[in-house]
């Protein structure tokens, strides 16, 4: 199994476990709330979780994590989640929750 199924499996795991969450995408997977994206895995396999600029600080500094991009660009509000991250289910879990806190915090769209 690749990083990409390997890292979609662990995702799909975690969505689901949250009621409110529904995974969409066929070839990149995401999830979101009131027109904003807040997770999502890239052709590379990485996943991305949209936070705050402050939880994203302490984020990064904590897990010495680098930025998220996608198709070569920076990908402004989100972390890159580290495989020490993307494997403790009950973090990520927690991670994807402050994701949809975060964009229904932002104006619809």
């Amino acid at each position: 199994m690749d990083k990409w199924q390997k890292n979609l499996v662990q995702y799909d795991e975690v969505v689901a476990s949250i009621p409110a969450f529904e995974r969409k995408g066929k070839t990149v997977p995401y999830t979101s709330a009131n027109g904003h994206m807040f997770s999502f895995i890239n052709k590379d396999g990485d996943l991305g979780i949209r936070i705050g600029k402050e939880s994203a600080a302490s984020f990064v500094a904590k897990y010495q994590t680098q930025p998220f991009k996608s198709h070569g660009a920076l990908m402004k509000g989100y972390v890159l989640i580290p495989d020490q991250v993307l494997e403790n289910t009950s973090l990520l879990k927690d991670l994807l929750e402050e994701g949809h806190r975060y964009v229904l915090s932002l104006k619809p769209k």
